[in-house]
């Protein structure tokens, strides 16, 4: 794609921020995330604590990309095929019809899903990782893009069930939502004293299209990787598997999810290849919920950020 073009299309996509800023306030890393994510064709898990804008973000999200958004409300006795559809019988036809589920749409909206039983939560399995749903031997294309944006509560463990590692390994980025510093949290309450409603999003327009979408995630697959920021990459996955924190390290698709998320993130810089500093800003939130921590460094109070900037320290930098 001519440079142009390309600035023209980062400048469209970067535009998506200030449509979220009009509802969302003090969250621009959670949004950045997000852009990476779909620039990537990942899929999101969103975690804080009750109250933080989780939901609302991904709604004003999705407005500002112009895609049509589904949302579910995980809960105990959500079904599988509540989530990808099921066969329904016509009884005019005499014959079983296929009926979509919420997750035929761009993007899915699973609302606490750490609520729901594991056959539940693998019924997204599929759809994350191959974009398609299977019913009846017949396998259904997902729209284009698609993206998931699943949100969880960490403090509270009562009714929920924790997300397998093989549904983990399917989000390329776990993003902390935090509460938003004191400022950001006084403008919350203001745009609230003036009438704002969290429900209507008025304001909010779309920034882009699909086709725009699109043409942002191959410029973004096209930017460069030279063959040491490649073995940096490698470096970083074997040093979390030789931490004597870690129990179960990264793998080589916890690599690639790392390459393809710091390719995104230095095509929204503006940046003809990838370096280390991409490398290093995306480590956290792609790897962070793929390595399990072992038993003694959990009772220490070891946490995956702080394994991670360990190893960020100890792995040579590539010149």
């Amino acid at each position: 794609m001519p440079a142009p073009e390309s600035a023209a299309l980062r400048e469209a996509v970067e535009r998506v921020r200030t449509e979220v800023a009009k509802a969302v306030v003090g969250q621009d890393g959670a949004v950045s995330g997000l852009l990476v994510a779909l620039l990537a064709r990942g899929h999101v898990l969103l975690e804080g604590v009750p109250g933080v804008a989780k939901t609302l973000l991904v709604r004003s999200f999705s407005r500002a990309l112009g895609l049509d958004t589904k949302r579910v409300q995980f809960t105990p006795d959500l079904m599988p095929g509540d989530v990808s559809g099921s066969l329904v019988y016509d009884a005019r036809s005499g014959e079983f019809e296929f009926r979509e589920g919420p997750v035929f749409t761009h993007v899915l909206l699973a609302d606490e899903i750490n609520r729901t039983p594991p056959k539940t939560q693998a019924a997204l399995l599929e759809a994350m990782e191959e974009r398609q749903v299977s019913a009846d031997g017949v396998t259904r294309p997902l729209p284009s893009p698609f993206l998931v944006a699943a949100t969880q509560n960490p403090i509270e463990h009562e009714g929920t069930y924790t997300l397998p590692e093989a549904q983990l390994d399917r989000f390329l980025m776990k993003l902390v939502v935090e509460v938003p510093p004191r400022e950001a949290e006084v403008a919350v309450l203001r745009r609230h004293a003036d009438g704002f409603s969290p429900r209507a999003l008025e304001g909010v327009a779309a920034a882009l299209t699909a086709a725009h979408i699109e043409a942002a995630q191959r410029a973004a697959d096209a930017v460069a990787v030279d063959d040491d920021v490649l073995a940096y990459i490698v470096d970083l996955a074997r040093a979390t598997r030789q931490s004597p924190s870690v129990q179960l390290g990264a793998s080589p698709r916890a690599a690639t999810a790392l390459l393809a998320a710091a390719k995104a993130w230095a095509w929204l810089g503006g940046y003809p290849a990838v370096t280390p500093d991409h490398v290093q800003a995306m480590i956290v939130p792609v790897w962070r919920h793929r390595i399990r921590l072992a038993a003694d460094a959990e009772i220490e109070g070891v946490s995956a950020q702080a394994v991670l900037t360990a190893v960020l320290q100890q792995t040579p930098v590539p010149l």
